[in-house]
């Protein structure tokens, strides 16, 4: 990858950096080509079992990049390929857990891009908004829908329309991270938690236990259509090499060695 997305992946986990640190790490979309990438890799790759998405310096992402000149909110050109939503896959689309380590200020897409992960860890004393409505845009990355599912209509709502900014504790407390924590720390939590997610998750497992979260809210599945793939996807897990695995570890008291392969083996989820 170019040094302005950071990718490396070490005991089934793979940590992708936010490289712009002089800028704060200001998004371009250079930067969100290239993280689409990573994601793609990722998902393919069966030595990655979770990812951590962070920034380099001391912010995370603080938004679209001023600093050319040009602002980025100009109109596109009819040639143009513009997409309010740059990061495909989006990070819920992918197999694979994804947790955002915010560890300083995420505005505007900079914290759009994390709304969309599955876990994030916040430092507790920075600043965080989606802030396009005070920029005369609107949001970006789904956030109309991400955020709506992590927290509530009232709480989008107010995030959304206002663009005001909160801290990381804050954010805790409205639901839009799941933990607040020192700066210091906030990386150092996220990887250890992909680390467990690495050694102790068969990835077959965590991809349809994922692909189940998001479809139930992409598709507004019903409690008793949830309820008929748990048992259909029961039935494609159930007597498998990493089913038995997984109760001999436990059995034994060790580290489960788990041989599924997503790349091979993954089929997507069937119908309700």
């Amino acid at each position: 990858m170019s040094a302005d997305v950071l990718v490396e992946v070490d005991g089934g986990v793979a940590l992708l950096t936010l490289n712009r640190p002089e800028h704060l790490n200001a998004y371009t979309a250079k930067m969100g080509t290239l993280l689409s990438q990573a994601y793609r890799d990722c998902d393919e790759d069966d030595d990655v079992r979770a990812v951590v998405l962070t920034g380099a310096g001391r912010a995370f992402c603080a938004g679209a990049d001023f600093s050319s000149g040009a602002t980025p909110f100009d109109a596109p050109d009819e040639n143009s390929a513009f997409s309010a939503s740059p990061i495909d896959p989006a990070a819920f689309e992918l197999r694979k857990p994804v947790i955002a380590a915010l560890n300083g200020h995420a505005v505007g897409i900079g914290l759009t891009i994390a709304l969309q992960t599955d876990i994030r860890i916040v430092a507790e004393d920075a600043k965080y908004g989606v802030v396009q409505v005070r920029r005369g845009v609107i949001p970006d990355c789904m956030a109309h829908w991400t955020l709506t599912q992590l927290t509530s209509l009232g709480v989008a709502a107010e995030v959304l329309l206002t663009g005001r900014t909160f801290t990381g504790a804050q954010a805790a407390e409205l639901g839009i991270a799941n933990r607040a924590l020192p700066a210091e720390q906030v990386l150092g939590h996220a990887l250890d938690m992909a680390r467990d997610i690495a050694v102790n998750v068969a990835p077959m497992s965590a991809a349809l236990c994922k692909r189940l979260l998001w479809d139930s809210a992409i598709h507004g599945y019903t409690p008793r259509q949830v309820a008929t793939l748990e048992t259909l996807l029961h039935h494609r897990v159930m007597g498998t090499a990493d089913a038995r695995e997984g109760v001999a570890a436990f059995v034994d008291k060790r580290p489960p060695q788990f041989s599924s392969r997503l790349s091979s083996e993954w089929s997507a989820l069937p119908e309700p």
